[in-house]
């Protein structure tokens, strides 16, 4: 990290209730954690609009946009631990190997393309985002409330992988290890991992 930390075993109140989640949540304390040392109130709010946008749309969606919008700003991070999610969460090994073939998303299925390609859109350029763009996904069976999900999706990425990279956390070695060498290699867009 490029900022002084706090270290878990110094932490107190807020930030030990937050590293502790976190380390339960993952299994160990990912890199990420020490990068809300200074604001734990930070990482709060951070994870409640998280957890609302992805418990409000659909999870593999949610997913393929963020690993999208990951990619899109360069996030190992990111790009990693959302490949990971895709995998084991929803159960789609097909689409990840389909994004480490093609990043662009091209070799996905017509709706999924589309949404991979928007996600990214609006990640690197929401203002270049047209009409056409919404009639597409509409068009491809998406509501407007589906559209709105993969914008949220994909600007709350942009916050946290500006965090991450801003600070220098990377990914962290324990699920780089989750990956072949050849699929962990098509998700290094950025930062390297951290060593094991």
């Amino acid at each position: 990290m490029f900022i002084e930390t706090v270290p878990e075993d110094a932490a107190e109140g807020e930030l030990a209730e937050y590293y502790s989640q976190q380390r339960e949540a993952w299994g160990f304390l990912p890199n990420y954690a020490a990068a809300f040392s200074a604001r734990p109130d930070v990482a709060r709010a951070w994870a409640a609009l998280n957890g609302t946008i992805r418990g409000g749309m659909d999870r593999r969606r949610f997913e393929l946009a963020t690993i999208a919008a990951a990619r899109a700003l360069r996030s190992t991070y990111c790009t990693a631990a959302h490949s990971k999610f895709l995998r084991d969460a929803c159960g789609d090994e097909a689409s990840l190997e389909a994004i480490s073939r093609e990043p662009d998303g091209t070799t996905l299925n017509e709706q999924d393309r589309l949404v991979y390609a928007f996600a990214a859109k609006v990640a690197t350029d929401a203002s270049s985002v047209e009409q056409s763009d919404v009639d597409a996904l509409r068009a491809a069976g998406l509501t407007d409330r589906d559209v709105a999900d993969v914008v949220y999706a994909a600007a709350a990425r942009s916050f946290f992988t500006r965090v991450l990279d801003g600070l220098g956390a990377q990914l962290d070695a324990q699920t780089a290890a989750e990956f072949s060498p050849a699929l962990l290699a098509s998700m290094l867009v950025g930062r390297p991992a951290a060593p094991a």
